[in-house]
């Protein structure tokens, strides 16, 4: 999901016009998710558990609503035409998912929610012209190293 965050970024920062950056971050938020639920589902059968039951289950009911929340406000800002803040939004409140959902996971999964909602926060005081450079370091970087370290100390 990094590198696609990374690559996204590129292909972000060189729209020309709000709709067609926008665009660009929903295709990669759908990309990321088609990423992501097999991984989680297979993480889930090699415990012999289910994404649905247990920790899985309220890893998702944590992680829902600020992702939920964040469409909805993507609608209104957009809607409104203040997306220079929509990438200070999204980190803030994926980072929050991540923080909640990783209450039920390693310890290194909330560390990473919060770093997210650093980047965010900066994110939306920052001149909005580094908005992309700010999606690219925290959906980008900031999960492929803990990506790094969590396969490494927690195999995965």
């Amino acid at each position: 999901m990094g590198v696609t965050a990374m690559a996204s970024a590129f292909v972000a920062s060189r729209q020309a016009f709000p709709s067609g950056w926008l665009t660009v971050w929903l295709a990669e938020a759908f990309v990321a998710v088609a990423i992501a639920a097999p991984a989680a589902a297979t993480k889930a059968r090699r415990a012999n558990s289910s994404i649905f039951r247990g920790p899985g289950r309220k890893f998702v009911l944590s992680f829902a609503p600020p992702i939920i929340v964040g469409g909805l406000l993507t609608l209104v800002l957009f809607k409104l035409g203040v997306t220079a803040v929509l990438p200070g939004v999204w980190l803030l409140l994926y980072g929050t998912a991540i923080v909640t959902g990783g209450a039920f996971s390693v310890r290194a999964v909330p560390i990473m929610g919060l770093c997210l909602m650093g980047l965010g926060g900066a994110a939306l005081f920052a001149p909005a012209a580094w908005g992309n450079l700010f999606m690219a370091g925290g959906f980008g970087l900031v999960q492929i190293l803990f990506g790094i370290w969590i396969a490494i100390k927690y195999g995965g």
